[in-house]
C-alpha cells in the first residue's frame, strides 16, 4: 500500500525556483533539503511534497534525459483554488513573480474556473476552482 507520494522536478536554479514559489504562496520544509541542490516544497493540507532538484542531480537518479519544457509538456500539475477570486489573485502573483501565464483565468465547462502557468523552468501548472453545485450530472 502506498502511504505518500512525492513529485520530483528538475530545475536549473534551485534558489530561483524557491523564490518564485515562495512569492506565489508555497512553503518549504528546510529540514528535507540538500543544500543548494534541492528544495522540499510542501503543498496543501495533506502536505504533498514537491522536490525541486538541480538538473544534474535529477538527471543522475532519473537515468534519463530531461524533457525540454520549451518544446513539450512532460506533466501538468494541478491544485485547487478556494474561489474564483483566489484564482484571480494567484494569477496576479504568478505574473508578478515572473511566471508565464499561458492561459489566463477563465471559466471551463460551466463549473470550473482556472488558469494555467509555467514556472521559471517551464513546468506547467494550473489552479482550478470547482463549483460542484454547477457540475452537470
Amino acid at each position: 500500500m502506498v502511504n505518500e507520494i512525492w513529485i520530483n522536478l528538475p530545475v536549473k536554479n534551485v534558489a530561483r525556483s524557491k523564490e518564485f514559489f515562495r512569492q506565489i504562496g508555497f512553503s518549504f520544509n528546510e529540514e528535507r533539503c540538500n543544500g543548494n541542490d534541492s528544495a522540499c516544497m510542501v503543498v496543501g493540507r495533506k502536505g504533498i511534497v514537491v522536490m525541486l532538484f538541480a538538473d544534474s542531480l535529477f538527471k543522475g537518479f532519473a537515468a534519463n534525459e530531461l524533457a525540454d519544457t520549451s518544446r513539450g509538456t512532460e506533466v501538468l500539475l494541478s491544485f485547487d483554488g478556494e474561489s474564483r477570486e483566489a484564482v484571480d489573485e494567484m494569477a496576479k502573483k504568478v505574473a508578478a513573480a515572473g511566471g508565464n501565464v499561458f492561459s489566463p483565468p477563465a471559466e471551463s465547462q460551466g463549473w470550473m474556473y482556472g488558469f494555467g502557468f509555467a514556472d521559471p523552468d517551464g513546468h506547467r501548472w494550473n489552479q482550478l476552482y470547482m463549483d460542484m453545485s454547477r457540475m452537470s450530472q
